[in-house]
């Protein structure tokens, strides 16, 4: 099956978000589209206002926490919740749009895009967070990885 013309353009968009990244770990970049108009952006970093883990060092790395655990664990909000933040601060609806990631959401990420009524998650990248799947799975969200 040919994939929709407008992924390569969405795809290539979200690594362009994913360069302003403050994360030392992994670089994630994040857009909500409806009706292939761009709503939202986000990638991962502190919240506004906080010093970033450039400035600050790696706090999962400095427990040796792995990828995929301890969320709690890290001074920044990950890609797709600051592009949920940023339409809800403007006052963007986003229900039924689709989630264009580059990489794989998170089990929080996958519950927040459930809640915000989200139709379909693209991705690029794998993330070993297994839940997540069963999160999209349950809520009728179409989850289709993007292959170059």
């Amino acid at each position: 099956m040919q994939r929709p013309a407008w992924d390569d353009y969405f795809m290539e968009i979200t690594g362009v978000v994913s360069r302003r990244s403050t994360c030392l770990r992994r670089q994630v970049g994040a857009i909500i589209v409806l009706d292939n108009r761009i709503l939202a952006t986000g990638y991962n970093g502190a919240p506004a206002g906080m010093r970033h883990c450039l400035e600050t060092g790696c706090m999962r790395e400095q427990q040796g926490i792995p990828s995929g655990e301890r969320h709690e664990l890290c001074r920044g909000l990950h890609a797709e919740q600051n592009a949920i933040l940023q339409a809800a601060v403007h006052g963007i609806p986003i229900a039924g749009g689709i989630f264009y990631v580059t990489h794989q959401p998170c089990i929080l990420c996958a519950k927040m895009i459930a809640n915000a009524r989200i139709a379909k998650v693209v991705y690029r990248g794998d993330y070993p967070d297994r839940l997540s799947l069963a999160v999209f799975e349950e809520s009728g969200i179409e989850l289709a990885r993007y292959e170059v």
